[in-house]
């Protein structure tokens, strides 16, 4: 048989194929539609997660559930709070996944005491508490709403919605980006940009805009997930507009535009305020590069190219000391130390090491006594802050997420887990490990005031882990 015959049968042959892939996958929907099942992918991308499901019926539980709290409004508390019970932001205060108390590391095999459990509403933001509460976004039906809940109980203490749903198949519905608090403030992106300033003690409006349509700029695919940073009373965030517009500042008090700045198409990683050489700034990694910028003016100090072939970063870069700054992304990609270094020309970025033995997809990475620790992809991973070498790669996570307590690894796992690790370059140690809710989790695990909260797109639970 010639050549282009034997070729065209091979393409005829797989077209088929691909279309009967094609149709056994949208039945696959569609009777799992009819029969409450959800068809989702997990972080690889290519492996399917089938789960017991159906919206409608989730509404209506978690809807009876809210209609039966009765807990009365907590009072507001002193501005003061204890490092290990304020958690402001986006993986904490620096939003660099530590947390600042001590934890119970030795823990029963049933798993850690459950001090609550509920049904929450869609989305992959994480949970923040200040002044006594506990904060994030939720989708339900149709609204995205900010909801504010006791710690100690899960009660709903308000709840603050607008009409939107953000719909994308492979990653999941609903907003993602993690609230963040400032003074009694609290500051909210929805999926499609809509940004909303609420009185943190009663959900009440203070201002609302929408960061899309002020920057003239599209959507992500998979929506706006940027958490907004909030410094000298500015709420920076990433719509990623053109003409200079790629990150915007408002004014807290009001909305007010104060600044703009870049051209840039944006990534998923939310701003973060660090200090480089001895100045403060907002580092920002956009779908190109990473980026110092000046607080008050957003002027541009220094950047290094860092494109990601597949999808823009997503994970937050750490930083690591006074000029340096680990940042790594999955896709192929791996990590890179960068040091950040300013003279009498102007602001310099040198590149120490990179490697591929580090691919922060979904999560972030921490930073532990000369040691980075995070997920290689869905395997944990030990670097080597110093040469960037690999130490030790063991234990299987999916694409969860981690922070560091107490000179441990709290691990959420991509089906709801947690784990205890030790965080030791001498190897992986695996301490304990429960279910602790069920379903596909890509969100952030927050722990503050003794307690470790956690949620996905259908459950929320709280868990004692004060040291006894």
């Amino acid at each position: 048989m010639p050549q282009s015959s034997t070729t065209k049968l091979w393409w005829s042959i797989a077209s088929r194929f691909l279309l009967v892939l094609a149709v056994a996958a949208a039945a696959a929907v569609t009777i799992g539609h009819f029969v409450g099942l959800r068809l989702e992918v997990d972080g690889s991308g290519f492996w399917p997660l089938l789960s017991q499901f159906d919206e409608d019926t989730h509404s209506e539980v978690l809807e009876i559930d809210r209609s039966r709290q009765t807990g009365a409004p907590l009072v507001s508390t002193s501005q003061t709070e204890l490092p290990d019970s304020f958690w402001p932001a986006y993986r904490g205060l620096s939003r660099d996944g530590h947390y600042m108390g001590k934890i119970q590391t030795e823990w029963p095999t049933s798993g850690l005491p459950v001090v609550w459990k509920q049904p929450i509403g869609g989305g992959y933001a994480s949970f923040i508490h200040a002044d006594g509460r506990l904060f994030t976004i939720e989708q339900r039906r149709d609204r995205e709403v900010v909801t504010a809940y006791d710690p100690n109980t899960g009660t709903e203490l308000w709840a603050h919605g607008w009409e939107e749903r953000f719909e994308e198949m492979m990653g999941g519905n609903g907003p993602r980006a993690t609230p963040t608090w400032d003074n009694g403030r609290l500051f909210a992106l929805g999926a499609a940009g809509e940004l909303r300033s609420l009185d943190a003690n009663t959900g009440s409006l203070r201002w609302r805009r929408n960061i899309l349509t002020d920057a003239k700029a599209d959507n992500l695919y998979w929506a706006m997930s940027a958490a907004p940073l909030v410094v000298d009373n500015l709420v920076i965030v990433l719509p990623g507009g053109t003409s200079g517009q790629s990150v915007t500042a408002y004014h807290a008090d009001t909305g007010a535009i104060m600044w703009h700045s870049l051209d840039d198409i944006q990534s998923y990683t939310a701003p973060m305020l660090t200090e480089l050489d001895g100045e403060l700034q907002v580092v920002v990694v956009t779908a190109s590069r990473i980026a110092g910028l000046r607080v008050d003016t957003g002027v541009l100090l220094w950047d290094y190219p860092w494109v990601v072939s597949t999808v823009p970063n997503i994970s937050q870069p750490i930083t690591i000391d006074s000029n340096r700054l680990f940042v790594s992304a999955g896709y192929g990609q791996g990590s890179a130390l960068i040091e950040v270094t300013r003279s009498s020309d102007g602001w310099s970025v040198t590149e120490l090491w990179r490697t591929n033995r580090m691919k922060n997809k979904f999560s972030s990475s921490v930073l532990y006594d000369g040691h980075i620790y995070g997920l290689d992809e869905s395997i944990l991973a030990c670097l080597d802050v110093e040469t960037g070498e690999l130490v030790w790669k063991a234990g299987r996570y999916g694409y969860g997420q981690l922070l560091l307590a107490d000179k441990h690894l709290v691990v959420l796992t991509e089906r709801g887990e947690v784990a205890l690790v030790a965080a030791t370059p001498s190897g992986h140690t695996e301490l304990a490990r429960f279910s602790a809710i069920t379903g596909k989790t890509w969100n952030v695990p927050t722990l503050a005031a003794g307690m470790l909260f956690v949620r996905n797109t259908t459950e929320m639970a709280a868990f004692d882990i004060v040291p006894r």
